[in-house]
């Protein structure tokens, strides 16, 4: 797995930053990872699937006391036989095109997701992947230019939020968004 660590663009302290990790977050030690879930919470394919497989069975008889969770919300669930404590299952629109709220409700999934991480109570390290990038179609670019702006919003509350990428276009995209100084190892 490498590690990409970039200092986010306007914050004075440069204490914190948003590490850019590619690779699987089913095996982050963060306390929460969020999950990119359909509004039933079902499990499906994509990071969805693999985090249901690594968390086991008990993920989604948690998930079947939920009626569901709309679009731009989020629910959280303890992570079972993950290395994360919890997973919070935010459910991104699907692309139709931008004229249906998808910048907003994809927002307030990325928003939803910090909701449910404080709530907690304990939560102070974060991982996020794509929202809504996989077969939701929606353009890479815009999502993440939407997930860095809701990420640096939210980095003075969190020890540590990752964006853990599977592929190398979001990982370029968010590397360009973050721009600062880039450093690369092998250590999470």
């Amino acid at each position: 797995m490498t590690v990409f660590a970039l200092h986010a663009i306007g914050n004075p302290t440069g204490t914190r930053m948003i590490e850019i990790i590619r690779g699987d977050i089913t095996k982050l030690a963060v306390d929460a990872i969020v999950n990119a879930a359909n509004s039933a919470l079902a499990g499906g394919g994509g990071v969805d699937g693999a985090i249901h497989r690594a968390a086991g069975p008990d993920l989604m008889r948690e998930l079947s006391r939920y009626d569901g969770c709309p679009t731009g919300g989020a629910v959280l669930t303890k992570g079972y036989h993950l290395p994360a404590r919890y997973v919070i299952h935010a459910v991104g629109p699907v692309w139709h095109g931008g004229s249906r709220g998808e910048p907003e409700l994809l927002a307030k999934a990325y928003e939803s997701s910090f909701a449910r991480a404080r709530e907690a109570g304990d939560v102070r390290s974060i991982a996020f992947p794509a929202i809504s990038t996989g077969v939701y179609g929606y353009p890479k670019p815009a999502a993440a230019a939407i997930a860095v702006r809701v990420m640096r919003a939210h980095e003075d509350e969190f020890a540590r939020i990752v964006a853990c990428m599977f592929d190398a276009e979001n990982l370029s995209l968010y590397t360009h968004l973050l721009g600062g100084n880039k450093t690369e190892n092998d250590q999470i």
